[in-house]
Formats: structure tokens, sequence, C-alpha cells
């Protein structure tokens, strides 16, 4: 059995080397960003060790050699130089209220005016902020480390709430403007979060700030890579494996297919989500790990209120500007990418396109999971019964039963819900079809307005059609006419061709024929 203790939330590189848990080296990276430049911006998702690479800058500033033994900063740095610190961490708050960003910030200068000193006539968090700077730089003849944590944790909070979110950026231009302003008493800065701050007006002044979030240099700075796994946890993943009653490639495999995938820089390796994979390998069991722990509910509200086409998620094409933008109720795809559930899986140089979707199985399957209930009338709770059904009927052939059920999932759908009936209804079928495809094998293309559909299980092929104020006549005509079966004639399996229509005056499926 490994020996190793993993540092499950653990977000303290000092208390992590202290009591002897198990760290991938990522010093080196660290060294060559505070050597290289003086003011970073890094956005990542949750749970992706943001806060132990901050911890780390921490120690490393405050002069701390004895925690790098055996690392490579070791050998890398020589001076060792003690400088003060001022620390913020955003992610400790719940942003409600106009004044409960305030309190935070206040508390955060209490703290350090206890250490450095107050002076006449700063009244506002920002002059305080600076005096605080200046103040640190002249008691202690060394400039300043400036780590924020969860920059953007107030924002995001107040997502959907223009009025809150106004505040907080009028709070935070300013605070966060001392940057710049007081530059000859800093030595280094780092602002991090999960959404990035491109098109947002906290950061209008700050144009001093290195992005290195999509930076390939940077990389692996938060997450694992593949070869990281190979040559820190080898006897892990071996003792998985023979567990799982697995070789250690077929391991390897799906451990890949679960948890890497994210690509933050077109034509770059996949990054491992650390969270999942410490997980898997101290329950020694796959498992939905990343997803369980926060329930993205800003990003539904986001979807929701913009329209969007689910179905257009698995395949979306945008630009390196909308990746590196926040805002917008009418663009929720720059959150959704920055908070990990899309990442870049292709590129077009030539019109500098980027092709996104989703990392790997266990954010795709939670996603859909997730927003089940957002979509449909079933709850949390009764949802994973309800696929388990649809996949038993879909095995067994039994269509009309299928249907039916399919129908229940369209009943009392809340009228406000509904502004586009249309899309509604894709919306359903996408998140149904979706869920079922984790069990079943299931393609679709979609054109507008309908959602072309094939299911295959062991022994039977379902090619399904689906019209919306049409007929299920008309449906089925179309899979004949324009030969959606063809491929599977020569399959020994049963086909049923289906054709479907869905009525807007009755909000449901009325009517569908099996051929």
């Amino acid at each position: 059995m490994s020996s190793k203790i993993y540092p499950i939330g653990i977000q303290n590189f000092e208390s992590l080397r202290k009591d002897g848990y198990f760290y991938i080296d990522k010093t080196a990276l660290i060294y060559q960003m505070v050597k290289t430049g003086r003011y970073y911006f890094l956005s990542r998702p949750r749970r992706f060790g943001k806060s132990l690479m901050i911890s780390t800058l921490e120690a490393y500033f405050q002069g701390k050699k004895e925690l790098f033994e055996d690392l490579a900063m070791e050998k890398l740095e020589k001076d060792w130089i003690k400088h003060p610190i001022l620390h913020l961490d955003l992610n400790i708050g719940k942003y409600d209220t106009p004044d409960s960003l305030d309190k935070i910030l206040n508390e955060a200068l209490l703290n350090w005016e206890i250490l450095y000193g107050t002076g006449p006539g700063e009244v506002t968090l920002a002059l305080r902020f600076k005096g605080v700077v200046k103040r640190a730089c002249e008691q202690t003849g060394q400039r300043v480390a400036i780590l924020v944590d969860e920059y953007d944790k107030p924002l995001l909070q107040a997502i959907g709430n223009e009025a809150l979110q106004k505040e907080y950026r009028n709070t935070l231009k300013p605070f966060y403007g001392v940057l710049k302003t007081m530059d000859g008493c800093i030595k280094f800065a780092i602002l991090t979060g999960v959404t990035k701050f491109g098109k947002v007006s906290v950061f209008s002044d700050l144009n001093n700030l290195i992005d290195i979030s999509m930076d390939e240099r940077y990389v692996s700075l938060c997450g694992v890579t593949g070869q990281e796994i190979r040559d820190n946890l080898k006897e892990d993943l071996q003792e998985l494996a023979d567990k799982l009653k697995m070789s250690y490639e077929e391991a390897f495999a799906e451990l890949k297919k679960r948890y890497d995938g994210y690509h933050f820089v077109e034509n770059t390796e996949g990054i491992y989500n650390p969270f999942s994979l410490l997980n898997t390998f101290y329950k020694m069991k796959f498992g939905s790990y990343w997803f369980e722990t926060g329930t993205p509910t800003y990003l539904v509200e986001l979807l929701k209120r913009s329209h969007y086409d689910l179905e257009r998620m698995a395949h979306e094409e945008t630009d390196v500007d909308v990746l590196n933008s926040i805002y917008g109720d009418e663009q929720p795809i720059p959150v959704i990418f920055q908070s990990g559930y899309l990442t870049i899986k292709g590129d077009d140089e030539e019109f500098g396109l980027y092709r996104l979707g989703f990392p790997n199985e266990e954010v795709e399957e939670g996603f859909i999971k997730f927003l089940k209930p957002f979509y449909t009338r079933f709850n949390k709770i009764e949802a994973p019964f309800e696929i388990q059904k649809f996949v038993r009927e879909i095995r067994a052939g039994e269509i009309d039963a299928f249907f039916r059920h399919l129908q229940s999932f369209f009943a009392d759908t809340p009228y406000e819900l509904v502004k586009d009936l249309e899309l509604h209804y894709q919306n359903v079928l996408f998140i149904v079809f979706k869920l079922v495809g984790f069990y079943v094998k299931a393609e679709y293309h979609t054109s507008y307005g309908c959602i072309d559909l094939v299911l295959q299980t062991d022994k039977y092929i379902y090619v399904m059609e689906f019209k919306l104020d049409g007929t299920a006549e008309e449906a089925l005509q179309q899979i004949n006419e324009k030969q959606y079966a063809q491929p599977f004639e020569a399959d020994g399996r049963k086909l049923f061709k289906i054709g479907v229509n869905f009525s807007a005056k009755i909000r449901n499926i009325e009517k569908w024929i099996v051929e």
C-alpha cells in the first residue's frame, strides 16, 4: 500500500511540507515567474491548486528556505530575502449585501495596520491599502509581495444582480488600482481567480498585469500533467490498477478519460484536475469528486437568462477575445470556459477560432446531471431513477414506455421557463439523450429546428426524427426520404425508425410513430 499522505483540501504550503504530505514540485515554474516579471494574473477553475500556489509564493517571500528542501527552488534561489507580505483571500466571504465586501477588506486592512500602523487622512479602503504598502516597504527596507486569492469571488456571487455587481466593482477598482500607483514599493503581485478580467472595468487601470492564464510556459503551474503522474504516482497507479483488476495502462487510460483534458492553451498537453486525481488515489476508486464539491448555480442562471442552446456547448466555436472576457448576460461562454466546464479542443489558426468542448467524462456527466432539475420537473433525488428507467426501456425495446416517460419530462414545465418553446424543447431533449448516452451509444447531429438522433444498444438501433408543430408522419417520411437509416441496414440488430412530433399548443410530445 502507498505510504503517501495525499494533500486533499490542504492549501497551506508550510503545513503540507512540515507534515510530510505528497507534493508535485512546481517550484521551478514559481521561480521563473518571480524572476521574469512583477505583476501577474492567473485564471484557473476551482480546486485546481491556486491557493496552494499562492501559499508557496508566501513561504518563498518569507525566506523560509527550509520548506523548499529537495525541491527545485532550493538549488535555484541563492538569496532568500524576507519581504513584507500582504495576502488577501476573498474566498472566505459570502457576498450578498453591499457592505459584505467592505467588511472583508476592512478586516484585512486592520490586521495589516496592526503590523505597519495607520496614516492621517486614510479614510477610504484604497487609501488605507496604499498607506500600508508604503509603510511596510519603508519600515522593513524591502519591497512588498501582494498575493490576492480568488479576486473575483464577490463579482461571481453577484452575477445576475447588476446593482450589487456595480457596487463591488466600484469598491474593487480603486483598491486594486493601488498596485499601479505604488509600483516603487512592490516587489511582486499576483491575483488569481476563476474568471478573467479582460473586459471588467475593475481592471481597466491595471494594464501592467501579465495574464499567464493562456501562456504556454505556465500551463502546468496548477494541475497535474500525464508525465507528472508517471513520474510521481507510478506505484499508486499500479495499486489502483490491481485493486480494480485492470492493467497499469488500462488504469492510466481510465484516469485520462475521466480527469484529463483541460487545455488552457491550444496544442499543449492536457492537464488533469488535481482534486479528482488525489481523491481517486486516496479512495482507490474512480468517482465524480470535483463536481461534488461545488454547485455552479451561477452558470445555470447565465445559461437560462441568455436562452442558450445547450446542444451548442459540445462544439462551441469562439475566439480568444471571448475566452478572455468575462462579461455578459448575453454571453455565458467565457464564464463557462473559465470555470472549467468547457476547454479548448482544437483551433483554426487561419481564422483565430477555438473549438470548445467538455474536458472529460467527469465534467460532462456531472454538468449534464446538474442541469436536469433546472430544465425538467425532476428533482435531484428522482433524477437517477428516471434515467435508469429510460435506459432499461431502450435496452428492452419498449418504445411506447420510453416515449410516455419522455412526455412526463415535459409535463408541468413552468411557463416562465418557456419563453422560447423550441429552444426549451431542444434543451430538454439534449439533456435526456446526453444522460441516456452515458449508458447506451447515442449520436446526434442537429440542424435548425430538429434533432436527428441515433441510439444503439446491443440488440436494437433507433433512428429518430423530431418535429415541432409538424406531424409524426412527416418526421418518419423524412427519415425514409433522406435515408437516415441506411448506414445501419446491414447491421444484424433490430432497427426502429421513429417519427416524433412536439406540439407547442400542448407543450409536449403529441404523437410518435414507429416503423
